[in-house]
């Protein structure tokens, strides 16, 4: 009868110890895969903050070159505009 219970013990406890290795071993991918999925987040924000900057710069550039269109396009003004001559009233009728 002792043996029977010391074998069963020993038995349970092994069971107990591989199923507690097993936990870990599941605790412990899931933290390598935790650390995985932050990594690419990290990377995907930063492909996104890239993205950004090259939009704003395209858009720079898009305005600058549609500002020099518009003042290509426009007619050259003198720097001082021509005085008009002035007109004299006429007298009234008397």
């Amino acid at each position: 009868m002792r043996k029977t219970f010391a074998y069963a013990a020993m038995l349970a406890a092994a069971l107990g110890l591989a199923a507690c290795d097993k936990a870990e071993d599941k605790a412990q991918d899931a933290q390598q895969h935790a650390e995985q999925a932050q990594q690419k987040m990290d990377e995907a924000q930063d492909k996104v903050n890239d993205a950004a900057k090259e939009n704003a710069e395209a858009a720079k550039d898009s305005a600058e070159a549609e500002q020099k269109r518009a003042e290509e396009a426009a007619p050259a003004t003198p720097a001082a505009p021509a005085a008009a001559p002035e007109a004299t009233p006429a007298e009234p009728a008397k």
